[in-house]
């Protein structure tokens, strides 16, 4: 495949592939100019073998594979794909020539998304805007902020990260959101929803403070418009009056799958007409002049002509669009997120528009949209959950499935058992609870802090809710938790979900934190289950306490064994652990999912002639005091293993035989945690590997402190 090489200004070169037609275009870049010639200067849009991108605490490298025709394999022809390797190249395509590119990108990600572990209906239905975006503005030095990690696959693709795609979600590849050092084209890390605004806020008044020109552009979607950092952020947006561009992505879901049928705001040729007419810059001009005219006039005339706007505005737009107004932003809409034409001329004449202060603009997508991309024989594209293949089998039952069931058996003897669910999308075993208990099942998205104080409410109402949240976004509410659940001894039974390494979610949407941050409350007992059957007595257990909070967390995956499953519930002792195996040589007290790798390294320890004790703590608070003094009256060494942070089970161990005189003897006690560090997506295998959380990891600390550092290494190779 030959390559052009062609100068353009401001000391930039771009490496162009195949397609004369396109390159003739893109030859043509040199006719734009650009308003920040010192700005684009100094970024390096070569887009050959080496991808470079910088930040002032790190400089990385992504090297892409040798050639893209041996990644995609029998995949559609993409002629004018294959020749964009930097959005500058989109500037001087023709609208033909962008729907064409954004048919080539959809069937591109069509055939390789059913092999990536994440949602891909939202990647798909935003890649007209994405092609919108990138040939208006003027990205890196425009800011292109987006709250969806999902969302943002075509944008990689646009922006030099094709060849990495086969890479996404994998250890040492692309990751799954925007990051700050993976790429100069994004400028803010997504993937936990709802801070686009607040940091595009926070870069357009840095801006504004330095006397730049760049535009900020931020993209938010239905679910951040379910958070309340969304409503803070814009309220703040509307009070500073920067010069900011939201865009907000509706894709028409609803928490209520009655609403989903019911009507929603549809995009005809009116509105899409009066769609261009709000964001022209004489009506925007003729509104602001408008305003100062009211004003000299005087106050009551000037009340009047807002009253008369305001109006005038609501039957412009869709119902609710006065909420934005209110705010202080600019509202334009709706508009087609699928028609290019409409969005390059909404975009251009917002982005045209200098002074006048912040803007929304309302975007309508289909998910399903599926025109211009062929469907991929035997591939399913509508994943509701992110199901890593690696932490699931095909046909293999998950804890989530165990919980939904022992949770509805207890909900069918107890008939004040609710549920809230919150976070970004839902397991679909939660659905069995909702299905079955459809009045006593509160879905409220990604409002976390509402949903802890909406079931401390419940409570108190004298009902008995358990709080489904994942624990990356259980830190959310974490004030919400303290206050208004823990102080107040109101018994809340948190289900903390996704708990420990989530695999190829990486650290975004990893549970490290949540043994650390609740077990140091007062008055809440924290306990984690060992294998599936401890997790439907934990069900029981949480269901049986009323009179403080309680917490209890389960990883993502599989559960360990198919075979004598509990069908029903026992509630387990508080603050008692039990012994699994017994053995002379040394301890290993495991918490939660970690019991099932003390029981490995003990049956590879068993090889070197070690015997090993294996105990299920249970709880993290209250400890089992008795079972840790007979650990430490009948060992010499004493192991804690848990899959979370520094400061949670084995510190609370560790508090505790160190006030008991316990290490003032003969007892050792090491703890094994994750590590002090944030661990990339990786298979979970991978990612218990670099944590040093594997069976022959725990074997091999076992052993060095027996004294035994040769065979240690042994068990490392």
């Amino acid at each position: 495949m030959g390559t052009a090489s062609t100068g353009y200004p401001f000391g930039t070169a771009v490496h162009s592939y195949g397609n004369s037609a396109v390159l003739s275009r893109k030859l043509e870049f040199s006719r734009f100019n650009f308003p920040f010639p010192a700005e684009l200067s100094r970024i390096n849009l070569n887009s050959g073998s080496v991808f470079h991108f910088s930040s002032k605490s790190s400089v990385c490298k992504i090297h892409s594979l040798p050639d893209i025709d041996n990644i995609f394999w029998d995949k559609v022809p993409t002629p004018l794909l294959d020749v964009i390797d930097n959005p500058i190249h989109l500037k001087n395509l023709s609208l033909k020539e962008l729907k064409q590119l954004a048919e080539e990108i959809r069937s591109e990600l069509a055939s390789f998304l059913s092999n990536v572990p994440a949602s891909h209906k939202a990647s798909l239905a935003v890649v007209e805007l994405t092609v919108a975006l990138h040939h208006v503005f003027h990205a890196p030095v425009d800011k292109i902020l987006w709250d969806a990690g999902e969302e943002t696959y075509a944008h990689k693709i646009l922006t030099g990260r094709r060849p990495l795609m086969s890479t996404l979600h994998k250890k040492n590849g692309i990751s799954g959101s925007t990051s700050r050092l993976e790429s100069e084209f994004d400028p803010f890390g997504a993937a936990h929803g709802c801070n686009s605004v607040s940091a595009g806020l926070g870069m357009a008044v840095a801006r504004d403070i330095k006397g730049k020109r760049e535009r900020i552009v931020t993209v938010i979607n239905n679910l951040s418009t379910m958070t309340g950092q969304i409503y803070e952020a814009m309220s703040n947006v509307g009070y500073l009056d920067s010069n900011m561009i939201v865009i907000l992505n509706d894709s028409r879901h609803s928490l209520h799958p009655k609403l989903d049928d019911g009507s929603k705001t549809s995009v005809s040729a009116l509105s899409s007409t009066l769609s261009r007419l709000q964001s022209s810059k004489s009506f925007r001009k003729f509104r602001e002049a408008a305003k100062g005219v009211t004003k000299r006039i005087g106050k009551g005339m000037h009340e009047l002509a807002a009253k008369v706007d305001q109006y005038a505005r609501g039957m412009m737009g869709p119902s609710g669009s006065t909420l934005f107004e209110e705010l202080g932003l600019y509202y334009i809409g709706p508009v087609d997120g699928h028609n290019i034409e409409d969005l390059i001329c909404v975009l251009q004449e917002v982005a045209s528009l200098d002074s006048m202060g912040p803007v929304l603009v309302h975007v309508i997508t289909e998910e399903n949209y599926s025109e211009g991309y062929p469907r991929v024989a035997g591939r399913k594209l509508d994943g509701l959950y992110n199901i890593d293949p690696l932490l699931y089998g095909i046909d293999s039952r998950t804890y989530g499935d165990c919980f939904a069931e022992a949770l509805v058996v207890e909900a069918e003897k107890d008939k004040s058992i609710v549920t809230v669910h919150a976070g970004m999308q839902m397991e679909p075993s939660i659905q069995l609870f909702r299905e079955r208990f459809p009045d006593k099942f509160f879905d409220v998205g990604m409002a976390e802090q509402h949903a802890v104080t909406f079931a401390a409410g419940l409570s108190c109402g004298g009902l008995k809710p358990f709080c489904v949240i994942p624990s990356a976004f259980l830190q959310r509410a974490y004030d919400q938790v303290v206050h208004d659940v823990d102080q107040q001894r109101i018994p809340v039974r948190f289900v903390i979900t996704s708990a420990g390494l989530v695999g190829s979610d990486g650290p975004a949407q990893c549970g490290a934190f949540d043994i650390t941050y609740m077990s140091c409350l007062p008055n809440m007992i924290v306990m984690a289950p060992s294998d599936e059957n401890e997790l439907v007595h934990m069900v029981a257990t949480a269901a049986c306490i009323d009179d403080q909070p309680v917490c209890f967390r389960y990883p993502r995956g599989s559960i360990v064994t198919t075979n004598n499953l509990a069908l029903e519930g026992v509630p387990i002792e508080i603050g008692k652990g039990r012994v699994l195996a017994e053995g002379k040589d040394i301890a290993l007290l495991g918490y939660g999912a970690m019991v099932q790798n003390c029981l490995n390294a003990r049956a590879l320890l068993s090889k070197f002639g070690v015997e090993v004790t294996v105990a299920d703590a249970r709880f993290c608070k209250p400890l089992d005091i008795a079972l840790l003094r007979q650990l430490c009256d009948n060992h010499a060494f004493l192991i804690t293993v848990e899959e979370g942070s520094v400061g949670g089970f084995g510190s609370h161990v560790a508090q505790f035989i160190a006030l008991d005189g316990r290490l003032d003897g003969r007892v050792k006690w090491r703890p094994i945690v994750l590590p002090d560090n944030y661990i990339e997506q990786a298979s979970p295998q991978q990612q218990l590997s670099l944590a040093g959380l594997t069976g022959n990891h725990i074997a091999a600390t076992a052993l060095s402190l027996l004294g035994r550092p040769r065979e240690a290494l042994l068990m490392m190779c």
